[in-house]
């Protein structure tokens, strides 16, 4: 492993980064006056030695944990309200948000609901909701475990309705956290399948937003560097991991979160129904369908796709074989290329092209998609 080396970078928010910055987030809370967080995190790493390391430290300095891991892997309303329900009962002072996408979106919802107490969805900025975050929030740390959603520096929770399964966005710039520790050792122990799954996610992102239609330049020479560090680095992470691989994707990973402000697309359309109605694992759920929706985008972008092909390093620099390369590498980490081995049936398709094409990703697709582009697309990847 690397020597223990922790640097600073502030985009958007403040980022402590490298082997060991966990270790700062015990006196950056005493510095701060607080003492009594609310650790948002999921079932999972709620009971890895990591964690348990986590709160000894904070609690050898006198700081007061409480600890809410009841949530599901793709987060529900209920959830947020039950982690308010806590912070209401133990008197907090502040949030800090410990895991993956999942985790970091229910302390980020919760954050919003503290101090703003009406329903949670008035709140979706689809439907303009942002402009009644308008009261204080609690102050929010954030401190990633995996590499895919990079959420950590954002500024919005994706949460679903229990019933409908629909995806709504919580959005305001009062959401990011006042610091991210980025401490890549806290991903060393991911299984292979999680750290692949959640790398895909992290391709997805950067590819998504580099075609995005949106203009944005800056995120997208973000997103290329980030599809190269990923590129140089899923593979030994997901296979052979070591410090610098790890570190690698824990930077690509942000990276993606950074460049899809500029928007994402039709794979992420694709992703969110099949996590919302059969509990599919969001990264693994866009590693299967980046391939084929990648290919339905090249006609009419393909200087777009010569790009990325060279951020891969691909001899043929054509879409055709930026898609070879994507199903080749969900080969190679372990990755399905068929929704039926994740159980996806036929009669899911219906369903499934219903709620992809009320999905909030795809109008910044470069290219409109259709309901029956969203069920040809489903029916492909079966």
């Amino acid at each position: 492993m690397l020597p223990e080396k922790v640097y600073q970078y502030n985009f958007p928010t403040i980022i402590r980064f490298g082997i060991g910055a966990i270790k700062e987030l015990p006196d950056y809370l005493k510095q701060h006056g607080l003492q009594h967080p609310l650790i948002v995190t999921d079932p999972t790493v709620a009971g890895l030695p990591f964690f348990k390391d986590i709160t000894a430290a904070l609690q050898r300095k006198n700081i007061s944990v409480e600890v809410f891991s009841d949530i599901h892997k793709n987060p529900v309303k209920s959830d947020v309200y039950k982690g308010t329900d806590v912070w209401d009962n133990t008197h907090r002072d502040c949030i800090i948000g410990i895991g993956g996408g999942a985790a970091i979106d229910v302390a980020r919802a919760i954050v919003l609901r503290i101090y703003h107490r009406e329903d949670l969805f008035k709140y979706d900025d689809l439907i303009g909701g942002d402009i009644f975050v308008t009261n204080d929030v609690p102050h929010f740390i954030a401190v990633p475990t995996t590499s895919g959603t990079g959420s950590e520096v954002g500024r919005s929770a994706i949460i679903a309705d229990d019933e409908t399964h629909q995806k709504k966005i919580l959005f305001s710039p009062k959401l990011m956290a006042k610091i991210v520790f980025a401490d890549p050792a806290l991903t060393m122990d991911l299984p292979p399948h999680i750290t692949a799954a959640t790398g895909m996610d992290a391709l997805t992102h950067n590819m998504e937003a580099f075609i995005a239609k949106n203009p944005h330049p800056i995120c997208e020479g973000i997103a290329l560097e980030g599809i190269t560090l990923i590129k140089n680095s899923l593979e030994n992470a997901t296979l052979r991991p070591d410090a610098e691989s790890r570190s690698s994707m824990l930077q690509a990973s942000m990276m993606g979160a950074i460049a899809f402000q500029k928007g994402l697309g039709v794979v992420h359309s694709l992703a969110h129904p099949l996590s919302s109605l059969l509990d599919t694992h969001h990264g693994l759920a866009n590693a299967i369908n980046l391939p084929y929706g990648m290919a339905f985008n090249i006609a009419g972008f393909e200087d777009k796709f010569k790009r990325i092909a060279r951020a891969l390093d691909l001899k043929d620099e054509s879409g055709e074989a930026v898609v070879q390369y994507l199903f080749d590498l969900n080969t190679r980490i372990n990755i399905p290329t068929k929704l039926r081995d994740i159980g996806v049936q036929q009669d899911h398709i219906e369903t499934l092209a219903d709620l992809a094409i009320a999905d909030f990703a795809h109008p910044n697709n470069p290219k409109p998609v259709s309901r029956e582009d969203f069920r040809q697309l489903y029916l492909s990847a079966l």
